[in-house]
């Protein structure tokens, strides 16, 4: 055998235009039918599959080779007989092999079933999978346009520090560890750097892992997630929401022409391309979930149980705007017209927070007074106040949860399954 190890083509490249051709394919072996005279091999990449016609007589060692081995084979490509295949592969040379040990944890062809922690346990297998791999192609494609879309805003990409020395939104789910004789956290948002930022980057975003100290056990929670942050200069919390409709509607525009997911068949997510997201108050949730039943009190949160009947009620994207002031933190903006309500916004997809933003306070005094009427000590964020006395312009932002828009939009059952290396209060490896 060989040791060089190079491919000419992925599966999904060959098509009849190369009838004749001799080409070198690499993959895993996904089923082998063995009838006596001839083999046949379907070997799989992350494209597809080829079917592979063995002659045995040459070929002897292939009945030694277990299923799932990393293989690379040679050969032309010829018609196939068979409906689901337009051409194949005669074998004319391995030039590879690498063998699996058997048994293996989980089957990764799906047709044994296993559980999601069995799965995660081997994940890398588990992504041999074709249903579970393409979750991750989704993935990709939803990241490249969402770049695409706010660069063409005019949006800056940029990374901020993920080691923090305080409380980034003064909360206390917050990982401390030392740092050199200091005591450092994990970042739980770039809230205040993305800010800063605006002083003279104009726009920026950043899509990057935050962390957050719960321990909620829920399918919708993590302890490292990932999070598409905007943050924009003379621009308020409409043109935000206006901004990550866009966003989204172009995440899913991009997937359906990818031909991975059938959106025909989900009427909020062929409804959510056409007209804007409705918008409610929160006021009119209240009312509605009053008029539904549900004992709300306003100027409270909003629970489990009242999001999932507000669910329910709209189960497509909508916007929950004019929050109580005090539910949101001390950076988000007073509304002019009543105080007592803020100029933020929440987007849904039925009971789930996909996004949570507002138009910013850039007074610096006001944002001192906000810190000391939520216990927090605004000597503690002297270096992100200063900047506001550097001539902070009226500025706008939002974060969105990348994991729970990819749960939502492939019709996931739990945002593990979405995350390559999902982590969690009892999940730290692999």
């Amino acid at each position: 055998m060989k040791e060089k190890i190079k491919r000419t083509h992925f599966a999904n490249e060959l098509k009849e235009n190369i009838l004749g051709e001799k080409v070198k394919v690499g993959g895993w072996i996904e089923d082998v039918r063995d009838i006596g005279k001839i083999i046949f091999l379907v070997i799989k990449d992350i494209t597809g599959s080829i079917q592979v016609i063995v002659d045995p007589e040459e070929f002897p060692q292939i009945r030694e080779i277990p299923r799932q081995s990393s293989i690379l084979v040679s050969g032309k490509i010829q018609k196939s007989k068979a409906k689901e295949m337009t051409v194949e592969l005669k074998l004319e040379e391995v030039v590879a092999i690498y063998l699996s040990k058997h048994p293996l944890p989980i089957d990764p062809t799906g047709r044994l079933e296993s559980s999601l922690d069995k799965r995660l346990d081997a994940r890398a297998l588990d992504l041999r999978n074709e249903n579970v791999s393409k979750l991750f192609v989704i993935r990709s494609i939803a990241l490249q346009i969402v770049r695409k879309t706010l660069l063409e805003m005019s949006f800056l990409e940029v990374n901020t520090p993920k080691i923090i020395g305080s409380a980034s939104e003064g909360g206390a789910n917050l990982f401390e560890f030392d740092y050199f004789k200091n005591k450092a956290y994990l970042a739980q948002s770039p809230q205040l750097y993305k800010e800063q930022l605006v002083l003279a980057l104009d726009r920026v975003f950043e899509i990057a892992p935050y962390f957050r100290a719960e321990k909620s056990n829920t399918v919708r929670h993590l302890t490292e997630f990932y999070s598409v942050d905007i943050e924009a200069a003379f621009l308020d919390h409409y043109d935000i929401m206006e901004i990550m409709e866009r966003v989204i509607k172009n995440v899913i525009i991009g997937i359906n022409d990818s031909a991975l997911l059938d959106f025909t068949t989900n009427d909020f997510l062929n409804k959510a391309i056409e007209p804007k997201f409705p918008r409610l108050t929160y006021q009119t949730c209240i009312e509605e979930l009053k008029e539904n039943g549900e004992c709300v009190t306003y100027g409270d949160d909003l629970s489990d149980s009242s999001l999932r009947k507000l669910g329910r009620l709209h189960p497509g994207f909508y916007f929950i705007t004019e929050w109580p002031l005090k539910l949101k933190p001390f950076y988000i903006l007073e509304n002019k017209r009543d105080p007592f309500l803020s100029d933020s916004f929440d987007l849904q997809i039925g009971y789930l927070e996909l996004i949570s933003g507002g138009s910013r306070q850039h007074d610096p005094t006001k944002i001192r007074n906000r810190l000391a009427e939520q216990g927090l000590n605004p000597d503690k964020f002297s270096e992100h106040l200063k900047v506001f006395d550097w001539g902070m312009p009226p500025h706008a932002g939002c974060g969105l949860g990348l994991d729970r828009l990819i749960m939502s939009l492939t019709g996931s059952m739990n945002v593990r399954e979405v995350v390559l290396y999902p982590r969690d209060p009892y999940r730290i490896s692999p």
